[in-house]
């Protein structure tokens, strides 16, 4: 099931797939997908499942990106439906919103080719000064939460910047919502596969947010308890 450290590929970002859910982003879509564009040379593909009512898919799909729509329901349905949708052998998640550093993606390839199956962005390492002082807080105790149920440090368990390979998307039945991004890193890291947390810089985001810090933080925990269970004794 998972690859050795040290068994290399050669993997370009010609193999990559930069995926993403997108809701009313046009104040930062084209700032990201330019950035992608640059970083990648061009090379790597982009899919956006968008379920905007304002100009964002309008704006992905000018920048060559590959739009899918549906319905909004939910952070975790429409990133699933990224996931799903990529055709390349590496799958990159991103959100739109301009806070994560696209030029970290060479970083990420390297570290898929030096063997690891899932490379997480950890946003928190260099303090996240960008992120609302709650949203760091609770990003920290989500982290201890995930540890604790996982059995290994994790350090940013909520990112949504990560590099997978394309066997351990397929390999999982995902199950979760609001609580997506963190199952993402815990199922992996249970099943064997090779997980490492590379740090990463955020930025402070572009536009509204649309995620409650109470009610998403109950609804990630919740998800990271059931989560831990199922992996412990399902």
């Amino acid at each position: 099931m998972t690859t050795a450290i040290g068994e290399g590929s050669n993997f370009t970002f010609d193999d990559v797939s930069v995926v993403m859910g997108t809701y009313n982003e046009e104040a930062a879509i084209e700032t990201v997908l330019v950035d992608i564009d640059r970083v990648t040379d061009g090379q790597a593909e982009v899919v956006c499942v968008d379920g905007s009512d304002d100009r964002t898919p309008e704006i992905a799909n000018e920048l060559g990106a590959r739009v899918i729509r549906q319905p909004p329901r939910g952070y975790g349905v429409a990133v699933r439906e990224a996931l799903e949708s990529a055709s390349r052998p590496i799958i990159v998640t991103t959100d739109c919103d301009d806070t994560y550093p696209m030029e970290r993606l060479p970083t990420m390839l390297d570290a898929i080719n030096a063997g690891y199956d899932v490379v997480s962005g950890d946003r928190l390492y260099y303090g996240a000064d960008a992120m609302p002082r709650l949203n760091r807080v609770g990003n920290r105790l989500l982290a201890v939460l995930a540890s604790l149920v996982v059995g290994r440090r994790v350090y940013d368990v909520t990112t949504g910047m990560r590099a997978y390979r394309r066997d351990v998307i397929e390999s999982i039945d995902w199950t979760e919502n609001t609580g997506l991004s963190a199952e993402l890193l815990m199922r992996p890291i249970r099943r064997g596969y090779n997980v490492r947390e590379l740090p990463i810089e955020y930025r402070e985001r572009r536009g509204a947010t649309t995620l409650d810090p109470f009610s998403g933080g109950r609804e990630i925990a919740s998800s990271i308890v059931k989560v831990g269970l199922e992996e412990r004794f399902g």
